[in-house]
């Protein structure tokens, strides 16, 4: 039965090995979308307001030319997770990268998305050590508090 799966998706090896998983244990009729929650980083490069602090006007420079390589990380990443999957046999044309401005945070926008009619969350598991995801949480685990319907798979 075909299944309509979003996969949340940033730079990371976490992202990739969901992919590897989804390319080895899904059927290529599955519809596939990977799902990038932008940082709302743009406005910050564009100010230019007398009530910015002097290090940070001497420091918007070095930190958009970071997010600009940042955003140049993720589309190379979601081109090389597309390739893996067209490789496995899904076609192109069931697989779709979808990029959307962050409006609250990741993972509510992800679940957001995912009543768009997916029948599937797919995330890859990020390994953070013990205290620092009891003090920050993780984006998966955010993702699992918040659904209240779906399914969700988390790939190690």
């Amino acid at each position: 039965m075909k299944k309509k799966i979003l996969v949340g998706f940033d730079d990371s090896e976490n992202a990739m090995r969901a992919i590897e998983f989804i390319a080895n244990a899904f059927d290529s009729d599955n519809e596939i979308t990977l799902f990038h929650v932008v940082q709302d980083t743009a406005a910050l490069c564009d100010m230019n307001s007398p009530e910015l602090t002097p290090y940070f006007v001497s420091q918007q420079t070095s930190f958009c030319t970071l997010e600009d390589q940042k955003k140049s990380l993720v589309d190379q990443a979601l081109e090389k997770a597309k390739d893996r999957l067209t490789s496995a046999g899904f076609s192109d044309r069931k697989i779709h990268i979808k990029l959307a401005a962050k409006k609250k945070n990741v993972a509510k926008d992800i679940i957001d998305e995912a009543h768009n009619g997916y029948d599937l969350i797919v995330l890859g598991r990020r390994g953070v050590s013990g205290i620092k995801d009891f003090l920050l949480g993780s984006i998966s685990q955010k993702v699992l508090q918040l659904a209240k319907e779906g399914s969700i798979l988390f790939v190690n």
